[in-house]
């Protein structure tokens, strides 16, 4: 009689436990064939979309750097784009769109530039014969490495610092 009384006080525990266990994990709208299949299923986290950064970066910059990209384009439709602290094409200076040329204009916004400026430069297209020889070598003075290697229709990016030396860290420039 105490172990039919035992077992019957056991099996009176587990179906409660059971019972309570099925009720947690049930949800409380209608139940449906696919809600007794999600019981099983670990949660599935929903992280809300990234918050847009300055220029299009994954993550802010530190306090005390700016964010800037310098995109070089390609094609007929992707331009040449400049960002700096999220302001798109800050001081664009020549901007050369059509086939003149526009070196002087250049040379001459580098020279005027006062110490302590961040100079961010893109060609797109063509700067292998749109520059002339003066203004390749001003750039190069500047700092630029790949000025005089840029071939025909070729996209160059460079930026460069009047008056102070950039962080090591930071690639000066591409083609």
């Amino acid at each position: 009689a105490v172990l039919r009384l035992f077992g019957f006080l056991l099996a009176s525990l587990a179906a409660w436990y059971l019972g309570y266990f099925v009720a947690a994990h049930v949800p409380q709208n209608t139940i449906s064939i696919a809600a007794l299949q999600e019981i099983g299923k670990k949660p599935v986290l929903r992280a809300p979309a990234p918050k847009r950064q300055k220029c299009d970066h994954w993550s802010p910059c530190p306090p005390g750097n700016f964010a800037y990209r310098i995109l070089s384009g390609g094609g007929k439709r992707r331009r040449a784009k400049i960002c700096f602290e999220d302001e798109q094409d800050v001081m664009c200076v020549p901007c050369v769109v059509d086939s003149t040329d526009h070196s002087q204009e250049m040379m001459d916004f580098i020279r005027n530039a006062p110490e302590g400026t961040l100079i961010l430069m893109a060609t797109h297209d063509d700067g292998s014969t749109r520059l002339n020889n003066d203004a390749k070598k001003l750039v190069e003075e500047l700092g630029s490495k790949e000025i005089k290697n840029i071939k025909f229709r070729s996209s160059w990016v460079f930026i460069a610092a009047k008056g102070f030396k950039l962080p090591d860290n930071i690639q000066r420039e591409k083609v």
